[in-house]
């Protein structure tokens, strides 16, 4: 035996559980379709205000998170996507 008295195993067992309850809240959360199409909507939208400052030189206000690897895939599929309509419609 461990030497442990059961009020210390049962405070044990009690830690593992909240423990395992935060982990599955958090697997949840990142797994939820929802969240992550949140994430890469917001990611999107920094990529956009991103470009538009190297574009027109402003400095990146203090704080403002970098955009996610998501963000920039998006928007350069998006231009993509535009560049071949543009191409497909011009030569017609």
């Amino acid at each position: 035996m461990s030497g442990e008295t059961p009020q210390e195993i049962q405070a044990q067992i009690a830690r593992t559980r909240e423990e395992l309850r935060l982990t599955v809240d958090e697997l949840s959360e990142r797994l939820d379709p929802r969240v992550q199409a949140e994430r890469v909507s917001e990611d999107v939208k920094l990529a956009v205000a991103d470009l538009k400052r190297k574009v027109t030189g402003e400095a990146k206000p203090y704080g403002e998170r970098e955009p996610g690897k998501a963000g920039w895939v998006v928007l350069g599929s998006a231009a993509a996507l535009v560049l071949a309509l543009g191409v497909k419609i011009l030569r017609r």
